[in-house]
């Protein structure tokens, strides 16, 4: 969460934008992850320099000891720039106005593209960046800015880029909106990734489920004795119990993430960049187009060991262009049943999903919803359904929504199902911490020990169904259908007894009323 001096900095950075003459948030937005990028890898490259400097060896840098290589702009920037070294953050913050223009427009914009043409994974998603401040008092504002930001704290980054999102107009017509952490984190802890598996997310947006599934392996496979703090003071988990095929495959090809929103793409890539995944596999592509299968055919279908996903529920779809396989499973136009059959595509047979979706996916009674549930229940094993609070999404959306968690193929014989109704944080806008109430821990020591045989009272707030009592229900997946409610019984007074009880006090009040008359005369 952002504390009050932060929200103060992002609105003064966004008043000085908007003063500079750049006044499409979307651009706006986008300038400034431009820039956050650019000092998330010089922050990137001195980690680097620091470890190689305690433990020896080699390491691949962002910025060379070489000059330039396009001879125009070695040229253009002669007086200013020496090597690639002299484009990292560090070093063109300390220039003037005009000079820091220079330099990140002809400089450092030009290096990103130039290391998407040399084949390096993160110009892949600056390639089409173009610096589009051109007043120095406002890039010089931005760099002072952004330069006192604490990216490197926990997932600032996202919250950043949240909050910042707030202020599009735009904001959620897609159903984007970051899942929190905490949300996602018993989500990991439910499904447990491996470290040899292949993780992915078909609507990764900020990269939020990928970054949690590598620090939860890190720290599981981090003896206690091996955390350490870092310059910036956070825990470092080395995950020393990994192998060395096992950190091979975490950091080339363990995590892939789509999403067809660029500048989503531009955090998503960063937040995995600063936890040095250095290839991340974070692409531009709407995952039910047609382009989807053409493009990624391995990664389309029967690929991935864990999927965990938040997908967009909301805004326009292109029909015509959703792949025809999805189709037919399930004969819709909603983007939120569409996501969930695409997951159960891309899953390999016994590969398991934790998937965030709105209530209606539970209950709808369209053909299309009820296909859907028929699908999860009769030809996969559909493990649980975990109801959420509507307010976990304040401030930016109040929908209701549930966790389901399945595998694909095998059979479902008993769902479990919890209601939490507390999540830590107050139900109100401003998400408050209230550990107190917090049904999460709970939840996530329920689904680690349930049993069929055991969880049966219904009127707890987790509790076991049958598959063939949900299909006595036509599948009907809502908690409520299958939750009983223990009512107590109150007794109150007879009506004639109230009624004589209001009369005799409204004698009493006359009374009062007459003495305070005749003390006024």
């Amino acid at each position: 969460m952002l504390n009050s001096q932060l929200k103060s900095d992002i609105d003064k950075l966004w008043d000085d934008f908007w003063s500079g003459g750049i006044t499409n948030p979307l651009s706006v937005i986008e300038q400034i992850s431009f820039l956050m990028f650019a000092r998330l890898l010089d922050i990137r490259e001195t980690r680097e320099e620091k470890k190689i400097a305690r433990t020896g060896g080699e390491f691949r840098r962002i910025f060379s000891d070489k000059p330039i290589a396009d001879e125009i702009r070695r040229k253009q920037l002669a007086d200013l720039v020496k090597t690639e070294q002299d484009l990292r953050w560090s070093n063109f913050k300390n220039l003037n106005g005009p000079d820091m223009v220079r330099v990140v427009r002809d400089g450092v914009f030009p290096h990103f593209q130039n290391a998407a043409i040399d084949g390096t994974k993160f110009g892949e998603y600056m390639k089409d960046a173009q610096l589009l401040i051109q007043k120095a008092t406002l890039l010089v504002g931005a760099v002072l800015t952004i330069d006192k930001l604490p990216l490197t704290a926990g997932d600032t980054k996202g919250d950043l880029y949240e909050y910042m999102l707030r202020k599009l107009t735009t904001a959620g017509i897609a159903g984007q909106f970051r899942t929190p952490r905490h949300i996602i984190t018993k989500m990991v802890e439910m499904l447990d990734p491996k470290p040899h598996e292949v993780c992915g997310d078909p609507t990764c947006g900020t990269a939020g489920f990928l970054v949690v599934m590598m620090h939860y392996l890190m720290k599981k496979y981090t003896s206690p004795e091996m955390v350490y703090k870092d310059e910036f003071g956070e825990l470092v988990y080395p995950g020393d119990k990994l192998t060395p095929e096992e950190r091979a495959h975490i950091q080339t090809n363990m995590f892939y993430g789509f999403d067809f929103d660029v500048t989503m793409l531009r955090i998503a890539a960063m937040n995995m960049l600063l936890h040095n995944i250095d290839a991340p596999n974070i692409h531009y592509m709407d995952t039910l187009s047609n382009r989807f299968p053409e493009k990624f055919k391995a990664q389309s279908e029967d690929f991935f060991d864990v999927i965990m996903a938040n997908p967009p529920f909301k805004g326009s779809l292109d029909y015509e262009d959703v792949h025809q396989s999805l189709l037919k499973k399930v004969k819709t136009k909603k983007t939120e049943l569409l996501f969930v059959t695409l997951i159960l595509k891309m899953l390999k047979p016994g590969g398991r999903a934790a998937v965030i979706v709105p209530d209606g996916v539970l209950f709808g009674s369209s053909k299309a919803h009820l296909a859907l549930r028929q699908l999860l229940v009769d030809n996969n094993q559909l493990e649980a359904v975990i109801s959420l609070p509507s307010g976990v999404f304040k401030p930016y959306a109040g929908v209701s929504t549930g966790i389901i968690v399945f595998k694909k193929g095998g059979r479902t014989d008993d769902v479990f199902f919890y209601d939490v109704q507390a999540d830590g944080f107050s139900m109100d806008d401003k998400r408050d911490p209230q550990p107190s109430i917090d049904d999460l821990p709970d939840m996530l020591e329920r689904w680690r020990n349930r049993d069929p045989k055991k969880d049966t009272d219904r009127t707890q707030k987790h509790f076991c169904v049958s598959a063939d009592q949900i299909r006595e229900n036509k599948n009907d997946l809502s908690i409520n259908k299958y939750k009983e409610t223990v009512y107590q019984e109150e007794q109150y007074e007879p009506p004639r007894e109230i009624l004589d009880q209001m009369m005799v006090l409204e004698k009493e009040i006359i009374t009062d009323m007459e003495e305070l008359k005749g003390m006024l005369k």
